[in-house]
């Protein structure tokens, strides 16, 4: 008795998909279910690693720019915001807490003007880069030592055509009255550093200067406008706002991250939900490729499989001849998926420059897409239950036709040959 799977059901079911002159045809359309399931894994696995990294990017910049959770005042300002600091503080899992101001003003320089915000941060704050959100472009961050100066956003330089060492003066959004009447406000800082934080709307409208000189410049006093508060676990930040607000009492509102990008998270939770069922359909027709191929496989070889049927081959050894046949094809189109997947995302990067000095197009353009480049973030468990997903498909595909092959009767094919 042969045991299963035996190099025989191996040898005749590769055999079987081979292309020959009488039977090209099933090959090609075998050829097409392996390619559609080959570049449906691949583009799977591109696909989910890019959305899975732009939202893992796009929240950590957010992250690192705005604070977990921030606290507004009411009226504005927050006048006596050091108890407030330090009962944040005092909350187990809050990791940092940081007041500063946010304001909106008008930049100006050589005659170019351009909309901007102000963030009025603690000095420590400012020196140490946002935590690494903000890199150095150009200048040095000890320049803010000196009074009135600024560092300003990459973008939002090159908008207003300044550079570290250059001056701007930034309007305010008050009214100074004079003899001529009220006229805004507006007084000249020294560009210190240019900085980049990576998001576009960041880097086209951002200015920090020192907590001090923000207070001065807007006549906040002593007074804030908001406080930031930082977690040890951002992702379970609704889990911190019930002592949050227990903190800031009547001080202000307590809004958490996910609250301020509700509509980009769920967007981007959706989008990508929505994808995978897309792309999976991908593998689904390839599936059902196979399932065309081998019914035809069958039809073609049904006077084979009767001959064998009466040499001795039994009904199991024929269903196995046919699922090799067609599982041949889903195993060695995942692997190859897989490895065509995972070599792209790993030069996704290279891949899109090399395209765009192909076409002559810009093919990710930070002011739509959000961030500078096209980031990519292989999840192993995501890879895994393509491939699986993948496998079971094709494995399914091969059943029906493979189970009709087993159950021909032998007597009632060769009966007219």
């Amino acid at each position: 008795m042969r045991r299963p799977f035996a190099g025989f059901e191996w040898s005749v079911a590769l055999r079987y998909l081979k292309a020959r002159r009488t039977d090209g045809f099933i090959s090609v359309i075998a050829g097409f279910s392996f390619l559609g399931i080959m570049l449906g894994v691949a583009t799977l696995i591109v696909v989910m690693s890019v959305m899975n990294g732009f939202r893992q990017e796009l929240v950590a910049k957010l992250l690192g720019f705005n604070g977990h959770a921030i606290v507004s005042a009411y009226g504005g300002k927050v006048e006596n915001w050091v108890p407030v600091v330090d009962a944040l503080r005092g909350i187990d899992g809050v990791r940092k807490v940081t007041p500063y101001i946010h304001a909106q003003v008008m930049a100006i320089h050589d005659g170019a003007a351009a909309g901007a915000f102000v963030r009025g941060l603690p000095d420590a704050e400012l020196m140490e880069a946002r935590n690494g959100a903000m890199r150095v472009v150009s200048g040095d961050l000890s320049g803010l030592d000196y009074e009135r100066t600024i560092v300003i956003g990459s973008r939002l330089a090159r908008a207003l055509g300044v550079g570290a060492g250059d001056s701007v003066t930034l309007l305010a959004p008050t009214f100074t009255a004079t003899p001529l009447g009220s006229l805004p406000r507006g007084v000249s800082f020294m560009i210190a550093a240019t900085v980049e934080v990576g998001v576009y709307d960041f880097d086209i409208a951002f200015i920090g200067m020192p907590l001090s000189e923000a207070q001065a410049f807007f006549r906040y006093g002593d007074a804030v406008s908001n406080i930031e508060i930082y977690v040890d676990d951002p992702e379970a930040i609704e889990r911190y706002m019930p002592a949050l607000d227990s903190a800031v009492r009547d001080v202000g509102v307590v809004t958490s991250w996910r609250q301020i990008n509700r509509n980009l998270v769920s967007a981007l939770d959706v989008e990508r939900n929505v994808m995978f069922l897309i792309l999976t359909l991908i593998i689904v027709v390839a599936a059902f490729n196979i399932i065309s191929s081998l019914i035809m496989l069958v039809k073609d070889k049904a006077r084979d499989v009767a001959i064998l049927r009466t040499m001795g081959a039994s009904q199991g050894a024929i269903l196995r001849i046919f699922v090799i046949a067609g599982a041949s094809i889903g195993v060695i189109g995942t692997a190859l998926g897989v490895v065509l997947g995972v070599v792209f995302c790993l030069n996704i990067e290279s891949i899109k420059n090399a395209l765009q000095a192909l076409t002559g197009t810009d093919l990710w353009n930070p002011e739509i897409r959000f961030l500078s480049e096209i980031p990519a973030l292989l999840d192993p468990a995501e890879v895994i239950l393509t491939v699986m997903m993948a496998l079971v498909l094709s494995l399914l595909a091969t059943l029906p036709p493979s189970l009709r092959a087993a159950r021909l009767d032998p007597v009632e094919v060769l009966r007219y040959e």
